[in-house]
């Protein structure tokens, strides 16, 4: 048997850390090296057996999880899965987590309901298997340049009901779906296209709420649209959707108009949303007319629906090894012969938006 990955576990919360433990505890692959109720009492526990993965809550006491996370990076990398709670203010911190250098971001288990327990389980314990076998690298913090604010045609020209603007029934579609490191990858993805760029509808694996945080975000740094995606959002030129956290987000059409369906239903592939249905569904709607793109994550989601997506005839890349944190999503889908193409992070969009 392969030796188990060990998990030490940082929260300030006695019942959260207990929690936790049970929840590693069960899971075959992974064993608690030791838990600590403070960042102080972490660093004396790496100090004396460093551990594979960390578990880190970012708000307590005496040192916040941010400022620990920052000590972490700069000086001995290790990866760390934020543990956090739904809040505003947890959902900010954790988003400047992953900019800082952790590798996932997780809700905090609440013992509510057997589904919700079992599903807090499934998602923890492939947090840590992931970030596991993530490339963690020494972190510089530099701050993002604001770009400037979108304006819209309002400016020029006052709204006007559209009448044949859409009767075109060629237009592009972008399918994107990533996990574990993907949030930077989806960042770097974005920040490449320009205004008038197809429409982007994205899964990435993220909790509810966050995905908002997240949106907000991309919406401040890219120079097209980026938005939480709602249940019966149009597809549109220069702007992306996210998927929102904990619901299915699906691609249908109505005439020429494109369209995301946003509902609730089982894990798939063990996520909600998984990027397979949305694939499936984008494969089925658009057809030849869409591009579908697999990024950086764990586990096989998305590999089988990329290839549907080839097989209605959409042109498919994945990323290469060499730019993932963790290579297992794309290297499923090329296994399956999905790809088209295999391309680094940084040529995805220039390849996307020149002519073919």
């Amino acid at each position: 048997m392969s030796k188990k990955i060990r998990v030490l576990i940082v929260d300030d919360s006695a019942v959260v850390r207990q929690t936790l433990t049970q929840i590693i505890s069960d899971d075959p692959l992974l064993e608690v090296m030791g838990t600590a109720s403070d960042p102080f009492f972490a660093a004396k526990k790496i100090a004396e057996e460093v551990p594979d993965v960390i578990t880190l809550d970012v708000e307590m006491p005496k040192m916040d999880g941010l400022t620990f996370l920052k000590k972490i990076m700069s000086q001995h990398p290790i990866p760390v899965v934020i543990i956090s709670s739904l809040t505003e203010a947890g959902t900010q911190t954790g988003l400047k987590a992953l900019e800082f250098g952790a590798v996932e971001i997780i809700t905090k288990p609440q013992m509510n309901t057997k589904q919700f327990i079992e599903e807090s389980h499934i998602r923890i314990c492939d947090a840590i298997r992931a970030a596991a076998e993530a490339k963690i690298k020494r972190k510089k913090i530099v701050e993002i340049l604001q770009v400037q604010p979108k304006l819209s045609a309002d400016v020029m020209l006052p709204h006007t009901p559209a009448s044949h603007s859409m009767i075109k029934t060629t237009e592009i579609v972008i399918a994107v779906g990533a996990s574990t490191g993907g949030t930077e990858a989806i960042l770097t993805f974005l920040q490449g296209l320009p205004i008038d760029c197809p429409g982007v509808v994205i899964v990435q694996h993220m909790p509810e709420k966050f995905t908002t945080s997240f949106a907000k975000r991309l919406n401040d740094i890219c120079k097209i649209t980026v938005k939480e995606a709602a249940d019966g959002d149009s597809v549109l030129q220069g702007q992306a959707l996210i998927a929102p956290g904990n619901f299915h987000t699906l691609l249908k059409r109505s005439g020429a108009r494109y369209f995301v369906e946003v509902k609730e239903g089982p894990l798939v592939n063990r996520h909600r949303p998984s990027v397979d249905v949305l694939f499936r569904s984008t494969a089925k709607y658009a057809g030849a007319n869409a591009i579908g793109i697999i990024m950086t994550g764990m586990g096989g989601d998305g590999a089988k629906g990329l290839l549907e997506m080839k097989e209605a005839g959409a042109k498919t890349i994945a990323q290469d090894e060499k730019s993932c944190v963790v290579f297992g999503m794309p290297k499923e889908a090329i296994k399956l012969g999905a790809a088209d193409k295999i391309l680094p992070i940084e040529d995805i969009a220039s390849f996307v938006i020149k002519p073919h």
